[in-house]
């Protein structure tokens, strides 16, 4: 970003991505999936990171959580969306290749927008780092090096969201691998893990068009704390109970957890780190975020095989209350 500007990363994310939807529909082994996945890995990291990172550009200081809120909701309302048509689809038709039609019309559309439509934002960036004021202990051009500790450890509040960050993904990863064993082992059939397991992230994607204005509105701090709390109070819930209805509720208990800490931690994020490295800031936020990912799954697989599901369920629900605690302590509220 700061050598080439959004733009044209965004569009260079959009160009990988291209190659995507052909090479799974002519796929003619397992090596040629993996290598889609690889190149979908990327076009992710590229096109979805300029997006935030754009809008939070547009908007300024005063509606970052509108920002992000809106971002990541239309982002997880179309997975929804086209995993639903392309489900449709897929058995009106077959697996391959009809369902990727979709995929091309929309790597199509992504970099027809990008490169006719969209400009960068780098001018917003300028104007914005000449009306805030820097602290005396904050370098404006500092290495990412640099960044890469401040936002992992050195300042207190970019800490507190880095690890609130992992920790949420992680029990987002635990929740994919071990709750659909565990009400399988409970007797629950496909059909109904498969709505406790849409529930859920239905419910995360739909609120954070609501969450992240609301931060806006009342301060970050308070809604990554209490949202990291109900998402414990709603895997405890699980823990402790044995039929469906009380699981579909500790779901929408979960998701609305998760959508009030989601978007509100990349908006913290976003106060708490300078214009002139806030793009290398939101970076590293979002490599522990993500890797928070493979963590849940792999500790929580480890605990499942040794332990057992009620263990990895419990342990993660405990990690996701104390980061709640960690945040309690020591992020400040960002002011002005």
């Amino acid at each position: 970003v700061d050598r080439f500007g959004k733009k044209r990363l965004l569009v260079a994310g959009w160009v990988v991505g291209v190659p995507v939807p052909f090479m799974i529909m002519l796929a003619p082994s397992w090596a040629w999936i993996v290598a889609a996945n690889v190149l979908l890995g990327i076009n992710q990291g590229f096109a979805w990171s300029m997006t935030v990172n754009m809008k939070i550009d547009l908007v300024g200081p005063r509606f970052r959580g509108l920002a992000t809120g809106m971002n990541e909701f239309a982002g997880y309302a179309s997975l929804g969306i086209t995993a639903f048509i392309t489900g449709y689809i897929a058995s009106a038709y077959a697996l391959r290749p009809q369902p990727f039609y979709l995929g091309i019309a929309y790597v199509a559309s992504g970099l027809l927008l990008s490169v006719f439509w969209v400009r960068d934002t780098r001018e917003h960036v300028e104007l914005e780092a000449q009306q805030s004021q820097p602290g005396p202990e904050e370098d404006e051009k500092p290495t990412f090096r640099e960044v890469f500790a401040t936002t992992s450890c050195k300042n207190r509040n970019l800490f507190a969201c880095s690890q609130a960050g992992l920790i949420n993904n992680l029990n987002d990863g635990m929740s994919w691998g071990v709750f659909p064993l565990f009400f399988s082992a409970f007797g629950l059939g496909v059909e109904r893990i498969g709505i406790l397991k849409a529930v859920y992230p239905f419910i995360w994607g739909v609120l954070q068009v609501a969450t992240g204005p609301l931060s806006d509105r009342i301060g970050r701090k308070r809604l990554i704390v209490s949202g990291l709390w109900v998402q414990a109070v709603g895997m405890f819930l699980i823990l402790a109970t044995r039929s469906f209805g009380w699981w579909f509720l500790g779901s929408v208990i979960m998701g609305l957890g998760t959508a009030m800490v989601y978007p509100t931690l990349i908006a913290a994020v976003s106060d708490f780190s300078q214009p002139a490295w806030r793009a290398r800031s939101l970076s590293v936020y979002r490599f522990w975020r993500d890797l928070g990912y493979a963590v849940g799954a792999l500790l929580a697989g480890v605990i499942a095989d040794t332990l057992g599901f009620s263990w990895a369920i419990g342990l993660v629900a405990a990690l996701t209350f104390f980061s709640g605690a960690v945040v309690a302590i020591s992020m400040r509220e960002k002011s002005g």
